[in-house]
């Protein structure tokens, strides 16, 4: 072979147990072992140019490969004479994780012979030979060998040919057939070709092209042969996959993979591009797709963009293009499946029928982002589940729970490893539809992060004039969302932004009254325990009187959840019993062997008779809850009266107030204090929010506007008490208007030493001037006070619209006053009230409530 650089007498020798190095090819070798790490230090990597940076590379054994120097010494005098490749180093990168280690690029240059080993330490050093017999040969005086290179290079065009000529590395393999000598090629088709190790070295250590020739022959044909397989195969499988119709392979240009046959990797590439092929695909799309196919075919499978762009078409492959489920909306049928999986809840089974309704008439029409809010437990989730059931499309569940970062509904951009499509995208995979019911679960949980608002990527989502053209991230191609039924659910509306608020059409969701509950926890919360615990429905009874103890006493929730649990308890506690009861049973049976005779080593208590012989008893008859056992297992009641004991006093009121689990009464207490160091200020205890604070300013600013139509002394109020306002559950955040009335109810019943009707709860927002304005929670507020057994609410006038929510089982129970002033609500709030602070007509009206 010609040579373009000068080898040195010198050379540094590096010892490679996994390659043999051709002259004419480039190959990487990792290098761990200390001397040759030596070596790339000291011989390498102090030169400025790399360039000038020639080194000898001997093939060794493993066995022969050095890691100290008493191994090198002894292995120095087995080195010698023997045929190594001049190399030029191209590149040098290191490592060190997860042990220190370098990568050599190296480009042979010529057969070189190593005549002894002049350096052993630190690194090898040789004396080598550029023979003549090495070098380009004189072949015009060989007709033979020259006839042998001519076969050798139209077969070299023949392996060519099966390739796939549109990949570089084939066509840079043409060029060089094509104007490389004749002699050269032997070396060049050994290295790419698919051999083992002795064959290689063979190759090497032939030092003249005819032995050069007679050892490279057999491997191209083998390769040839074995491409030629790989086609036939293929073909044949397309035949049979497409009746006949042929279609031609193309073989990757991986030397290391030539001659493998054909392995799972090619049969799934081929499976994925026939589905890509099958898929009813837009023009766009199946155009992006198919240059996609292209790439992945071209690229080895061990660079890491290999599986990043498989797992991008295997989810193109995977989305539901076009398909969709087909709709039977029968609105008989919904309604009966509505009342059968929800007690109560008129209104909102009302608006879900209407939807319905609408949806048969014009199944075109693209219709609202139906968003359920209420308390947890109150069944917002299996509403969606009724609402896919009815329709007959999919349902998937997304939880937005906790969600802070944007890529979780836009999806990752493909730059970088773990990359995966968004929470919306993957639903609709799952679902297999491109018209599932989607639940964003949660959706007044989402957080900002440092990654952007997630919030703010859901208002293309929501949107039904965008979200035809919907572009995640990570499928960069746009995805029609219109067909997709979005239902959202939250607990608390102030924790969405307005703008998505604004593309959602709120139903709300209330709590359930004791009355509902019990039927609730009856027909459906109680056999589903029963099931679960493996207890039949028919031997159990649970007695109404029992459940609403339950209900009341050891649960206090807008929802059924805790109380499920509840009977969850008293479901496990039952399993046991009825497990020992039958485990005495066969053990009462088995006193005695197969053969009548006594077993005279077992001993049984007589507790476990008797509860054998009550169990037996009672074997035919339903077993009856009673209160007794529900307070063995429960234990001791939670809850007790919320009133009990605080009312009765001076400086008590009792307001209503929502919050994210439902309605809740809140008893407002206030205390005076009249020392020398009293200055007339306020002070406030029980974590409250701005807003509670305000209220109870405004409150005691009034107050004193007013104190002489209520009997006061203003000056007294001003500067020689101080008042103490309290909230109990100092734990819990308080915070909302609702409390303004009650602040000043208590307050004016402080200061006046009068007391508040002890079957009275009021809610309301108040202003400087007095006006009472309407508030929201209406019903669970009710709910709540009913709860406690207060029948008697002050409520704003405004909000007398909202009583049409409140079950008439309950309405009938309760007695409402609409205010809309502050001299209404203590005229109502005092037995007797305050008549000299309302004029005649006024207190002429009250009278009549």
């Amino acid at each position: 072979m010609h040579v373009n650089k000068e080898i040195p007498s010198h050379l540094p020798i590096l010892l490679v147990p996994d390659g043999v190095l051709l002259p004419g090819a480039s190959m990487r070798f990792l290098v761990t072992s200390q001397p040759n790490m030596t070596l790339i230090k000291s011989g390498l990597l102090s030169k400025s140019s790399l360039s000038s940076a020639v080194i000898g590379i001997l093939p060794s054994d493993p066995g022969e490969l050095i890691n100290s120097t008493d191994q090198q010494l002894d292995l120095a005098n087995q080195l010698e004479n023997r045929v190594a490749t001049a190399a030029e180093v191209v590149q040098v990168t290191g490592t060190n994780w997860p042990r220190p280690a370098y990568s050599l690029l190296v480009t042979g240059l010529s057969r070189i012979w190593v005549d002894r080993i002049i350096q052993d330490t630190p690194y090898l050093v040789g004396s080598v030979t550029l023979r003549n017999d090495f070098t380009e040969p004189n072949l015009s005086n060989s007709s033979f060998i020259q006839e042998r290179l001519n076969k050798f290079k139209e077969l070299s065009f023949q392996l060519l040919e099966l390739m796939d000529t549109s990949l570089p590395t084939v066509s840079r393999l043409r060029i060089l057939v094509e104007t490389l000598p004749v002699h050269q090629l032997p070396d060049i088709l050994a290295s790419i070709v698919k051999s083992s190790y002795p064959e290689k070295l063979s190759v090497l250590n032939s030092v003249c092209v005819e032995e050069r020739l007679e050892n490279t022959f057999p491997l191209l044909h083998r390769q040839i042969e074995g491409l030629k397989n790989i086609k036939n195969k293929q073909e044949q499988r397309i035949e049979k996959k497409k009746g006949g119709k042929r279609g031609m392979i193309k073989i990757l240009a991986e030397p290391v993979d030539w001659n493998s046959g054909v392995d799972d990797g090619d049969d799934e590439l081929q499976e994925l591009e026939n589905k890509l092929k099958e898929l009813n695909l837009p023009e766009k799309i199946q155009r992006t797709a198919g240059r996609e196919m292209r790439r992945l075919k071209k690229i080895s499978p061990q660079m890491p963009e290999y599986p990043m762009l498989r797992h991008y078409l295997e989810l193109i492959v995977q989305l539901p293009w076009g398909i969709y489920s087909q709709e039977n909306i029968d609105l008989r049928k919904a309604r009966a499946d509505l009342d059968q999986d929800h007690y109560a809840l008129n209104s909102v089974k009302r608006r879900i029928l209407e939807y319905l309704a609408v949806r048969k008439l014009n199944p075109a029409l693209r219709g609202p982002i139906l968003c359920f809010a209420g308390p947890p437990g109150v069944g917002k989730t299996s509403i969606g589940k009724s609402i896919a059931k009815t329709l007959g499309r999919e349902f998937q569940r997304i939880s937005l729970g906790g969600v802070s970062d944007q890529s979780d509904i836009r999806g990752h951009r493909r730059t970088y490893i773990g990359s995966m499509p968004g929470r919306i995208l993957q639903g609709i995979k799952q679902a297999g539809t491109s018209n599932p019911v989607l639940l964003l679960d949660e959706i007044d949980k989402l957080t900002v992060g440092i990654h952007g608002d997630p919030s703010a990527a859901l208002l293309e989502v929501l949107d039904p004039e965008q979200n035809s053209s919907f572009v995640d991230h990570y499928l960069n191609l746009p995805f029609d969302l219109s067909q997709v039924l979005f239902i959202a659910t939250a607990n608390s509306l102030s924790e969405i932004s307005r703008p998505l608020l604004d593309r959602m059409e709120i139903i709300s969701v209330p709590g359930y009254s004791l009355e509902d509950k019990i039927p609730i926890a009856s027909r459906h919360l109680f056999p589903r325990q029963l099931a679960e615990h493996g207890i039949q429905e028919s031997s159990i009874v649970l007695p109404e009187s029992v459940l609403k103890v339950i209900i009341s006493r050891y649960t206090r929730e807008a929802g059924v959840r805790n109380l499920e649990r509840e009977l969850g308890t008293i479901c496990r506690a039952l399993a046991v019993k009825q497990a020992e009861l039958e485990d005495n049973l066969t053990l009462q049976n088995s006193e005695t062997n197969v053969y009548g005779t006594p077993i005279t080593n077992m001993k049984i208590s007589e507790t476990m008779k008797r509860d054998a012989e009550i169990a037996a008893e009672q074997s035919n008859f339903p077993f009856t809850l009673d209160l007794k056992l529900i307070e063995e297992v429960l234990g001791q009641p939670r809850f007790e009266s919320e009133l009990a004991g605080r009312l009765g006093v001076a400086g008590v009121a009792v307001g209503l107030a929502w919050t994210n689990v439902g309605g809740e009464t809140m008893v407002v207490e206030a205390s005076r204090m009249s020392t020398s160091r009293s200055e007339g200020q306020v002070k406030l205890t029980g974590q409250l929010g701005g807003v509670m604070q305000e209220s109870a300013a405004l409150a005691m600013s009034w107050i004193r506007c007013n104190a002489d139509k209520l009997g006061l002394v203003g000056a007294e109020l001003l500067a020689e008490q101080d008042i103490h306002l309290h909230f109990p559950a100092g734990a819990v955040e308080k915070d909302g208007p609702s409390a303004g009335v009650t602040i000043v109810t208590a307050l004016v019943s402080l200061l006046t030493e009068r007391l508040v009707r002890s079957d009275l709860a009021m809610t309301g927002e108040i202003t400087l001037r007095g006006l009472v304005l309407p508030v929201g929670g209406i019903r669970d507020k009710v709910l709540a006070a009913h709860r406690v057994g207060i029948n008697t609410i002050i409520l704003p006038k405004n909000n007398k619209k909202d009583l049409n929510e409140i079950p008439e089982n309950i309405e009938k129970l309760m007695t409402f006053l609409p205010v809309s002033s502050l001299e209404e609500v203590i005229q109502a709030a005092f037995p007797g009230g305050f008549p000299f602070i309302l004029n005649q007509q006024t207190f002429t009206e009250l009278s009549k409530l």
